[in-house]
């Protein structure tokens, strides 16, 4: 039988709505994991002081 491969393929970034998702490098003992980036889903308003009557 024929071996497994030993390197994992490159898989491209991944974009969603809110979400990136990127591969990691691979360590020494062949675990690759992925980093999730997200972006802010509100926008936060400066506050301003109300005005005194």
């Amino acid at each position: 039988m024929s071996e497994a491969p030993k390197k994992r393929p490159k898989v491209p970034e991944g974009k969603s709505r809110q979400l990136i998702t990127r591969q990691m490098k691979a360590t020494k003992d062949g675990f690759v994991g992925y980093e999730t980036v997200w972006e802010p889903m509100q926008k936060v308003a400066k506050y301003k002081t109300p005005k005194t009557p």
